[in-house]
């Protein structure tokens, strides 16, 4: 028999399906009540209905909506390796994994129903679904054996263990257990099924094919029957001295591959499909107890809550952006020419960066966006006494890191994206926005973590969907914007694949993007060196009055020169390090860096140095982006103390 619960005028009802009707038992009868005697309750319903109403006709509810308790488990190992896998692990259990079955205590009152909504949970930008099989408990019972407590089970229903990834990897590190992020929602439904309807193998475990889709698209497929825990042993191990009741539902963990966390590969970021966002729809099927399809929806932004201070943590200098501004370097829009503004982002480190605005005759063309959504629409705002007058026309992307692309999505669809062709192709291959919160949860080390967070904590990397350019181009691309003429040169690859600058002669302001970072130090990830230092000849050959950078506050020709003497200073110091045989490490860490020593985020010369050593010794190993992360973080450290 399939039970259902469904709402009514009357409140919540609870029937029997009989093909494509309900019919209903007596007003007030909840599902819990019947679990003891079942299928006397649902023949008593076939026989002689309360009422009959068409299944499509109602709204389903979870088939228990509040159930006494919710445990669920980890019965398939194989889901265990995956995730450990994809945290970068090998994949190998610990020894008690194999000695007992794992469950943790979840939230009754956040069960939900198999069509509604579901919100992401507040502050994750990694939410993922699990589709899991539930059993729910008949009969009391205490001290089950294993074939007792088979018995005990009244029937089984579909179960999803809504998970905020990221929110989880941090908790974790807390070491007691579960919090938020697995405390969001948990799925029942569509209906709870009596076992005599579904199949068993011979050794008692339940046999159902299922599968998993995101938008129609198949994530995962698998077998229940591949349990290396029985529901009979989870439910045994549950009871030993605690009485269980009718209605405590017991998930089966996650079928493998059937949750996201299991698709992401470290090593292959851009194949990994993304973490849900608002608006995707996902169906998870299992054989004999039907389907659940629901919607997620944008989450509540969190209050914040203020760090405690660290008596552990070492006294760090403070962050001071040491440049001389042209014009007060402080948050928000600044005039920079006729026409021209800049969004400056102090203190120009790490994601703070700078965004331009071109206004012509009813046009106007924005340079950049930011590294989040909320600072994007600060931005926005802010600029729409302009754009009001003279909406958005074209959007420039001056390269593809997050904090110049990540807001494009909150453009009108009528804004034209554009960006130099090699910043495209890296937008459309590099790891999904979202995965950049691994920044700021993931345990790397007590010195990598410490460091990362630091720099990347401001961020909300929620909900970003990456919106390519709408067109690209190679080398030059002169634009009219409300009858302006606005050069767009790439001049790349330098800092990363391709680097654009935005000239407007009419006003004399160039926006350089991240080819300048003024006060804060350049970081070359992918040269070669060279090419950076003539580009930032060809900005000085402009002759602009006015340059805004991608970091950093508004300078002139100066602010390009003193860039370029860095970069010359980084060659000739890797260059005579090179030349006695000392490794880059040895180079990097005992680099001299004379007057720019006191520029934001110095540890950047770990990274240049290793690209100057790669255009020296073509065959130099590679080292992959984290070990730089933390080959930077080490640096810093041993400079602050």
């Amino acid at each position: 028999m399939r039970f259902v619960t469904y709402t009514s005028a009357d409140g919540d009802r609870v029937g029997v399906i009989n093909g494509d009707l309900i019919h209903a038992l007596p007003r007030g009868t909840t599902l819990v009540e019947l679990l003891p005697s079942l299928r006397e309750a649902g023949a008593r319903a076939l026989a002689e209905p309360d009422e009959t109403v068409a299944l499509a006709d109602v709204t389903l509810r979870a088939p228990i909506p509040r159930p006494p308790s919710l445990r669920d488990c980890l019965c398939f190992l194989d889901h265990m390796r995956g995730c450990l896998r994809a945290a970068g692990g090998t994949g190998t259990l610990e020894q008690v994994w194999y000695q007992i079955p794992a469950f943790y205590f979840a939230n009754p009152a956040t069960v939900i129903g198999p069509h509604d909504d579901v919100p992401i949970s507040p502050g994750s930008a990694w939410f993922d679904f699990e589709l899991e099989i539930g059993a729910v408990i008949g009969a009391p019972g205490r001290d089950l054996t294993p074939e007792q407590a088979e018995g005990h089970i009244a029937g089984y229903t579909l179960y999803c263990d809504w998970s905020a990834r990221d929110l989880q990897g941090l908790e974790s590190q807390l070491k007691i257990g579960q919090a938020k992020g697995k405390d969001g929602a948990t799925t029942l439904g569509p209906w709870l099924v009596t076992p005599d309807e579904l199949p068993f193998l011979e050794n008692g475990r339940l046999a159902l094919q299922v599968r998993a889709e995101v938008n129609g698209e198949p994530v995962g497929e698998g077998r229940t029957d591949a349990m290396d825990w029985s529901f009979g042993e989870v439910v045994s191990y549950a009871s030993r001295g605690v009485e269980l009741q009718p209605g405590d539902v017991f998930g089966s963990g996650t079928v493998p591959g059937c949750c996201l966390l299991e698709h992401l590969d470290f090593g292959d970021l851009g194949a990994f499909r993304g973490w849900l966002k608002d608006g995707d729809v996902v169906s998870l099927r299992a054989e004999g107890l039907g389907e659940v399809r629901q919607t997620v929806r944008a989450g509540a932004a969190p209050h914040p809550l203020a760090a405690r201070p660290d008596p552990a943590a070492p006294v760090r200098r403070p962050r001071v952006n040491p440049a001389e501004p042209a014009l007060p370097y402080t948050k928000g829009l600044h005039q920079v020419g006729d026409g021209v503004w800049a969004w400056l982002l102090p203190d120009g480190g790490y994601g703070m960066s700078n965004a331009g605005l071109v206004a012509g005759d009813g046009a106007s063309l924005l340079v950049d966006t930011l590294y989040d959504l909320p600072l994007t629409a600060e931005m926005l705002s802010g600029m729409r006494p302009i754009t009001d007058r003279h909406p958005l026309s074209h959007a420039v992307l001056t390269h593809a890191n997050g904090d110049h692309t990540h807001g494009g999505q909150l453009l009108p669809g009528s804004v034209r994206l554009i960006a130099a062709e090699g910043t495209a192709h890296e937008m459309r291959t590099e790891m999904p926005p979202e995965l950049t919160a691994a920044l700021q949860v993931m345990d790397l080390g007590p010195t990598l973590s410490r460091y990362l967070r630091d720099r990347f904590r401001p961020f909300d990397f929620g909900g970003i969907r990456l919106r390519i350019p709408d067109q690209t181009y190679d080398r030059r691309l002169n634009l009219d914007v409300g009858g302006r003429e606005v050069h767009v040169l790439n001049l790349g690859p330098a800092h990363t694949e391709a680097d654009t600058i935005v000239h407007v002669p009419d006003a004399g302001v160039l926006f350089a993007g991240d080819l300048l970072f003024i006060g804060c130090t350049p970081i070359v990830w992918s040269g070669p060196i060279a090419n950076w230092i003539t580009a930032c000849d060809t900005m000085i050959g402009l002759d602009a009055a006015v340059v805004v950078p991608g970091h950093g506050p508004v300078t002139d020709a100066d602010g390009i020169r003193a860039v370029r003497d860095y970069l010359r200073h980084v060659v000739e110091q890797a260059d005579a390090a090179y030349a006695k045989g000392l490794d880059f490490q040895e180079a990097a860490f005992g680099i001299d860096l004379a007057e720019y020593a006191d520029w934001l985020d110095a540890e950047r010369v770990v990274v240049n140095v290793y690209q100057r050593y790669r255009e020296l010794h073509p065959d130099q190993p590679a080292i992959d982006r984290f070990a730089l992360f933390g080959l930077m973080a080490e640096w810093d450290r041993r400079r602050q103390s």
